[in-house]
């Protein structure tokens, strides 16, 4: 609730129509900030309908904000999509800076991050082993997310492929339980194992 900034209260106040991820999730900090704006949702499943409905808006000249449950829009986010058809048409889009996992995450972890690489998430089978040997490999940082029913089996292929790389699991950003653990592939699979209820959570993998 607090990563919120002044600009992003005031434009959601503004708009005539709020996009969201998931309504539910957008409205407990727009009645926080006491923001009454109509909602709609938009994610990933949406059909093409509704993209059309958000362009006759835009024709109207409505102004619109796009949100997401967490971090910014567009960022390993299906509002990526929209935001390309949105200019394609020449509509104009216009970015309010905010909280983001992979630079909160970078500034904290403690190693190399004058260049690195953003994978985003990783693909679940298909072509999977072959970027752990592109990390192992790497010659500048390497960070990408994870979900926490995967985040064991990333850890144990990065044992495979990189078992001497230093890594940082950054882990529920700004939250609550909000942690940081950096160490070798081994070492982290042994903190995990030994903690199972800290895997949960949403997880920003960085690999030196």
């Amino acid at each position: 609730m607090g990563d919120i900034t002044l600009r992003a209260i005031e434009t959601l106040k503004s708009v005539d129509l709020i996009l969201c991820e998931d309504t539910r999730m957008t409205q407990k900090i727009l009645s926080k900030y006491e923001i009454k704006k109509p909602t709609m949702s938009y994610h990933a499943q949406s059909k093409l309908s509704k993209t059309e409905k958000i362009f006759e808006l835009l024709e109207d000249g409505k102004n619109l904000a796009l949100v997401s449950d967490a971090g910014t829009p567009g960022i390993s986010d299906p509002g990526a999509m929209l935001i390309s058809e949105i200019k394609g048409k020449g509509f104009q889009v216009i970015p309010i800076p905010g909280a983001t996992a992979i630079i909160t995450a970078l500034s904290a972890c403690g190693l190399p991050i004058h260049e690195f690489t953003f994978l985003g998430f990783l693909p679940h089978k298909k072509g999977r082993e072959t970027i752990f040997k592109e990390i192992a490999t790497a010659k500048r940082t390497m960070v990408f997310y994870e979900s926490p029913h995967r985040i064991l089996k990333t850890l144990e292929s990065l044992q495979k492929f990189a078992p001497k790389k230093t890594v940082c699991i950054a882990r529920e950003l700004t939250k609550i339980y909000e942690e940081f653990k950096n160490g070798t592939p081994a070492e982290l699979i042994e903190y995990f194992a030994n903690n199972p209820d800290k895997v949960r959570g949403e997880f920003v993998v960085i690999v030196s």
